[in-house]
């Protein structure tokens, strides 16, 4: 019962956040110009990387809401390193995670967890950008080698049809007094109800069954792993790896992680190791590197792994020494219970993610045996 029970807390504090997240998707997929994506997150490189990264840094969305965000920039016409950049860096800061950080944790925590979340996005998105360039340079090797032996032929084929080939400037100038933009009558509640349909069929179908799969491994951890556990560790390399192979399961978001943060504090953890905590919690879940591995490819989940773990280590030694040398304070405040959004939203929220999530099984339930629902 404790396990069932943790899996539907979970499940309530994720869907008001996952909500969000698949409308802001729907949005982006209708109102974001194709050429606005193409031009600004298009293509794989540092400078698109790091747009990725401060675009995605400020938003209030957690491990779960921004799965459906990162999907519908993927899907839009992003990169890999840009989609990866914004899978990362959301959930591991925003403002609203900053400003509970301040009151938590501290000024010190509340100025380095974002500057680490970016550098995270940032790595990580190069890392998996450079994959990607690497499978397509071996792939434009291995047609170029297919087709050698056919260029000559196919280059006389064209010198033959070239004089007879009609003009399509021509036939184009003669249908362009006619071209109409069909998409311009478009009212705003049709473009609305297109972002909706978007969101709460085909984009939540694509994500819910690893969104599940990670909620049920983070009430395993939850119910089964006591905080005595990640306490008795303490301080070092040690305490952050351990921290970082509790967190994978984990399903958290930046803002929930801060509280579970600075209980560890309060119970002798390092402040190196919470920040490793903060940052790998929100962004190594089953349910990140599932939809990693469906939209980027199972190396990209390499790349990916590789930048957060690293940068997260790199970060949590940093945070100890000059906290150890120049002596800034990391204090716990923990007053009164910081709850974010009402139970009334939440539940409401939940129930309306359970219903369409039913929908949707229902619906593929219908499909396959040949009868349909609405």
């Amino acid at each position: 019962m404790d396990l069932l029970n943790n899996f539907w807390q979970l499940f309530l504090l994720s869907a008001p956040w996952l909500m969000l997240g698949l409308l802001i998707a729907g949005l982006l997929n209708v109102y974001l110009p194709a050429n606005f994506l193409n031009k600004h997150l298009g293509k794989e490189g540092f400078l698109t990387t790091v747009k990725a990264a401060f675009i995605g840094a400020p938003m209030p969305l957690c491990s779960c809401g921004v799965i459906p965000a990162a999907i519908g920039l993927r899907r839009a016409g992003a990169s890999k390193s840009a989609t990866t950049a914004f899978l990362v860096s959301t959930p591991e800061t925003g403002v609203d995670s900053v400003s509970v950080s301040y009151v938590l944790l501290g000024p010190f925590m509340a100025i380095i967890r974002p500057i680490a979340a970016i550098c995270s996005a940032i790595v990580a998105g190069v890392l998996v950008g450079r994959d990607s360039d690497k499978q397509q340079i071996t792939a434009a090797v291995e047609t170029a080698v297919e087709t050698g032996c056919c260029a000559s032929e196919s280059a006389e084929t064209e010198v033959k049809t070239s004089c007879c080939a009609p003009k399509p400037s021509q036939s184009k100038a003669a249908t362009s007094c006619c071209d109409t933009a069909p998409t311009a009558s478009q009212s705003q509640w049709q473009k609305m109800r297109q972002a909706m349909s978007f969101s709460c069929n085909k984009l939540l179908s694509d994500t819910m069954v690893w969104l599940m799969i990670g909620l049920f491994f983070a009430a395993l951890v939850q119910t089964y792993v006591p905080e005595s556990f990640l306490t008795q560790w303490g301080s070092g390399i040690l305490a952050m790896l351990v921290v970082i192979v509790i967190s994978i399961p984990m399903y958290i978001c930046a803002t929930a992680s801060t509280p579970i943060a600075a209980g560890l504090l309060l119970s002798g953890v390092s402040p190196g190791a919470v920040l490793v905590f903060m940052l790998a919690g929100p962004a190594t879940n089953i349910a990140t590197l599932g939809v990693v591995a469906n939209e980027l490819g199972k190396r990209a989940v390499v790349a990916y792994l590789i930048g957060v773990i690293g940068v997260a280590l790199i970060f949590g030694f940093l945070t100890d020494y000059l906290v150890a040398e120049f002596g800034f304070v990391v204090t716990p405040l923990l007053g009164a219970e910081h709850q974010v959004l009402p139970h009334w939203l939440t539940l409401l929220c939940g129930t309306i993610l359970a219903l369409l999530m039913v929908r949707l099984v229902l619906k593929r339930a219908f499909s396959n045996t040949g009868k349909s629902i609405a």
